[in-house]
């Protein structure tokens, strides 16, 4: 078990490029904890705990996801004019 977590956190440190994808993959995986403890504690199954771990998952990227704030540069254009563009 704590082999497969160490592989879960190393991927998941590894697969995000950008904070927008590290944001949404750590609030997946903390979504996905929680709720697998929430559903196994609630049914005292396993299946359960499954349907937990996949509903707070999802939950958890969207809201990782949505928290996230975009970057925003500003600089000037060939006129002088002041203009805002994602960087």
């Amino acid at each position: 078990m704590k082999k497969l977590i160490i592989v879960a956190l190393a991927a998941a440190s590894l697969g995000a490029c950008t904070a927008r994808e590290e944001n949404t993959a750590t609030g997946a995986l903390i979504g996905a904890g929680t709720g697998a403890v929430i559903g196994g504690l609630a049914t005292g199954r396993a299946g359960g705990a499954v349907a937990g771990a996949a509903i707070g998952g999802v939950g958890g990227a969207i809201i990782g996801n949505a928290t996230t704030r975009d970057r925003v540069c500003v600089g000037r254009d060939e006129w002088g004019r002041r203009v805002s563009y994602a960087c």
